[in-house]
């Protein structure tokens, strides 16, 4: 596409420098990718800063150069090297604007349906994929375990990539055949405008609770974060809501987009009812324009049966109809790492992705739920380095009243102290029934090693994660592989 073209798209404060009438070859955020007749588009990220680097990026090649500070090099040196200098408002809004006429408007091509949400939004997006596949459909999704284009699998480093990356995959999946695409939005995601300009056919909330405060400095901001997918959506598209989340409402407020409720809620549009589950899955009703509609899965858990109803809303919603969405809800095979059992002799091993204090308390009631009195509940688990504070007492008091025993351990601990965490976490713990135990790989063979032949161990946490990340570096770590290991013994 011509660099005049895709300058019409951008709202600039002020364009200076040589206007080349190029087609260009690439948009570029990481100087280092930057290749020749590319748009370099500088922005601000968590540990530098693009602005630093836009003398690499007219060096390597690039026609144009779109930033904030236009302070930072003089005018001189974009009209002696021919290149243009566009200065906006906000340089990650650009980035998107730009990525979407770049890559041809994908989102405009395809029914893109956005979930946002504290918990459930990776097992709504794997319903919901199902749901379309069994309606015959080629669908995409792209969230915080892979992506995927159909039945091929992309490696994901981000829940929601930034925009250029996101239109291309997007680009990707309407040329692949797809008519749909799932997308988890996370809050991150939405402050940062990577889904500015995504053309929202339908936008699923899930719940809220405390989470990325480290990020968002307090919750009204997190909340304001997830607001902007319903936001954006227009009056021809619709959203789906979790009723029951008393933060709903000041989500929902001001979408233009009709909206439809979902919960145990009697007015829910899509009432659920008669919750039943064990450890091999999961049965309840879903009460809808006047029919009455039973639904099974064999993912466990009463959020479960939360998830799999707002699958059903969106695809209700989009005209697939009841039976076929009862049957996708029923194909969809185990999430890794969302509430995955594992039996070692007569002991069950449940890894989960909980790593807040809602998703914690959530699992680990749903395991009290199951197993009544009967059998002891070990939890092992820890809180991740460099993120929300906050939380970590509220887990290990969560853990501790919940729990027969827990095991307090490492999980991602980033740059900070391992140990350092613990004590945080410990801080919460108000019951003497709790060990430390820093190594995670150790606490995990002890507490199975150790525990009753009929307990029920909770690996909390890292769920389908790979890597434990430590002082900068990753080192492959895999709760589940660990618990297997027992299985070949």
């Amino acid at each position: 596409m011509e660099l005049s073209n895709l300058l019409n798209n951008i709202h600039a404060v002020q364009v200076t420098g040589e206007f080349q009438r190029k087609n260009v070859e690439a948009i570029v955020y990481d100087s280092r990718n930057v290749k020749k007749n590319s748009i370099f588009v500088a922005i601000k990220g968590y540990e530098t800063d693009g602005h630093k680097f836009i003398l690499d990026a007219i060096n390597k090649g690039a026609i144009a150069v779109v930033l904030e500070d236009d302070k930072n090099i003089p005018d001189e040196i974009f009209r002696h090297q021919n290149v243009l200098k566009i200065v906006v408002n906000n340089s990650r809004i650009a980035l998107a604007e730009l990525s979407k006429y770049f890559w041809d408007s994908p989102s405009d091509k395809l029914n893109l349906i956005g979930i946002t949400g504290t918990n459930g939004k990776t097992t709504t997006s794997y319903f919901l994929k199902k749901i379309l596949e069994t309606s015959n459909y080629k669908v995409g999704l792209t969230g915080t375990i892979a992506n995927y284009i159909g039945n091929k699998k992309i490696d994901s480093s981000l829940t929601t990539p930034e925009s250029n990356d996101m239109n291309k995959l997007l680009n990707d999946m309407y040329l692949q055949g797809c008519q749909y695409a799932v997308m988890e939005v996370s809050s991150h995601s939405l402050e940062l405008e990577r889904t500015h300009s995504l053309n929202f056919n339908a936008g699923v909330f899930t719940n809220i609770s405390s989470e990325h405060l480290d990020f968002h400095k307090d919750f009204n901001n997190y909340l304001s974060a997830k607001r902007k997918l319903f936001l954006s959506l227009t009056q021809s598209a619709f959203g789906v809501y979790n009723s029951d989340d008393s933060h709903s409402i000041d989500l929902i407020k001001n979408s233009n987009a009709p909206l439809y409720s979902y919960g145990q809620a009697l007015n829910a549009d899509f009432n659920i009812s008669k919750i039943n589950y064990n450890l091999n899955g999961t049965e309840f009703v879903i009460n809808y324009d006047n029919n009455s509609y039973n639904v099974s899965t064999s993912l466990i858990g009463e959020f479960n049966a939360y998830n799999a109803c707002a699958a059903f809303a969106v695809s209700i919603l989009f005209g697939v109809k009841a039976e076929t969405a009862i049957m996708g809800i029923k194909k969809t095979e185990q999430i890794p790492g969302r509430f995955e059992k594992i039996n070692i002799g007569n002991k069950t091993v449940i890894i989960d992705y909980s790593h807040t204090a809602d998703s914690l308390e959530k699992a680990l009631l749903a395991i009290k739920q199951i197993k009544k009195e009967k059998h002891p509940v070990y939890t092992v688990f820890g809180c991740g380095g460099n993120r929300d504070k906050s939380k970590r007492p509220e887990m290990g008091k969560i853990a501790a009243e919940l729990s027969d025993e827990i095991i307090i351990t490492s999980d991602n601990p980033r740059d900070e102290e391992p140990l350092e965490i613990i004590k945080e976490i410990e801080r919460g713990v108000k019951k003497n029934n709790y060990k430390i135990i820093e190594d995670r790989k150790e606490a995990i063979i002890k507490t199975i090693e150790g525990s009753e032949e009929d307990a029920v161990i909770l690996i909390a946490g890292k769920g389908h994660e790979d890597y434990q990340e430590i002082k900068g570096k990753r080192f492959h770590f895999s709760d589940k592989e660990i618990v297997q290991s027992f299985l070949k013994i």
